[in-house]
Parts: structure tokens; C-alpha cells; sequence
């Protein structure tokens, strides 16, 4: 988690004021959306670390509705505020993370998709936020800058939920260089 979290701290940081606003490759987000997303998907992982280490039961967010308003208001604030505010929530989730305790990371928790999970996978689900995004920010960085071990779990997660969602064959068949690369709809 924290490895892919400095890969993404370290994209936000290259990226100009004037680069908030633009559009980004994630369909319909601009790049302060996403800078704020990460920032809001810390502070609900920490919620659920919260649960974890008091038993209290603490959600992710109050609604979609409110985890959607809650981005598209973060993502009007100042390149320099979110920049601030995404560092900080990232430092806060590490320490949070930090203080648990063997016994709590196997606390279950809910996801906002409604998973109850050992609090240990929000580790993962950390992970994978801000390893994808960092890609999604536009600074040149691809895939093979994000660690191996995130890397190897987001295909074997991506090929699992392809799979599940009748995708499967059709990627099989690319990946093993039979057909030419399915259509795919934006994953995460």
C-alpha cells in the first residue's frame, strides 16, 4: 500500500495547477476528480479502520450519493488544497494502519460494494485505488510503474471479474494471442 501510494503521491506532484481541470483517460473524470477520489477513498478506508479498532460500525460512506457529491465538491477545490489534502489523508490512513492490531486486521468490515471483508483487505483495496489512478493521472507513468505484486493481483482480480461478467472466453482468447483484443468497458 504504501509503495503504490508514493507512485501516486509522486504523479500528483508533477502534475501543473492548470492539469486539474483537464480531462483524464477515466471516462467523464477530470484529473482533480480523480486527485480528490483517492484523497475521500482514504479517509473511508480509515473509516473502516476505525471499525476494525473500536468495533463501531463505521461505513465507508453514508451513500453513493454523498461518496459522488463528495468528489465532484473536493474536486473544485485548489490544485494546492487537494494536493495538501491527499497527502495528508494518505499519511493519516498509513498511520491508522500502523496502530491495529493483529487480532483487529481480522475485524470484518464492509466495502461501500457491500463485501463484508477481513479489515486486513483494505489494505488491498488501497492498493489498488491508487495504483490504477496513478496511471489515470496522465503523467507518463504506466503499469510497469506500479510494484510486481500489485501489478500480478490486479490481473488475477481483473481476469476473475471479467470472467464472472461473461468476458471470460473472449479474453482467454487475447491473452493466449488466439484473437485480437476484446472490447472491454473501464474496470475500477
Amino acid at each position: 500500500m504504501d509503495q503504490s501510494t508514493a507512485v501516486f503521491l509522486d504523479a500528483v506532484e508533477r502534475l501543473s495547477d492548470d492539469d486539474f481541470s483537464r480531462r483524464s483517460a477515466l471516462t467523464g473524470w477530470t484529473i482533480g476528480a480523480i486527485v480528490a477520489h483517492v484523497h475521500f477513498n482514504a479517509e473511508a478506508i480509515r473509516r473502516l479502520l476505525h471499525w476494525a479498532h473500536t468495533g463501531i460500525e463505521t461505513p465507508m460512506y453514508a451513500s453513493r450519493e454523498d461518496r459522488n457529491a463528495e468528489i465532484e465538491a473536493g474536486s473544485k477545490k485548489p490544485p494546492t488544497v487537494l494536493r495538501a489534502l491527499v497527502l495528508q489523508s494518505a499519511r493519516d490512513l498509513s498511520a491508522d494502519a500502523k496502530q491495529l492490531t493483529e487480532h483487529e486486521w481480522t475485524a470484518t468490515v464492509v466495502t461501500a460494494m457491500g463485501r463484508s471483508v477481513p479489515a486486513s483487505e483494505t489494505l488491498w483495496m488501497r492498493t489498488r485505488e491508487v495504483a490504477v489512478h496513478a496511471v489515470d493521472l496522465g503523467v507518463g507513468l504506466t503499469f510497469n510503474d506500479i510494484p510486481a505484486g500489485a501489478t500480478l493481483r490486479l490481473a488475477t482480480e481483473i481476469v476473475t471479474s471479467r470472467h464472472a461478467a461473461g468476458e471470460g472466453p473472449a479474453l482467454v482468447g487475447w491473452l493466449t494471442g488466439r484473437t485480437d483484443a476484446p472490447a472491454l468497458r473501464s474496470w475500477l
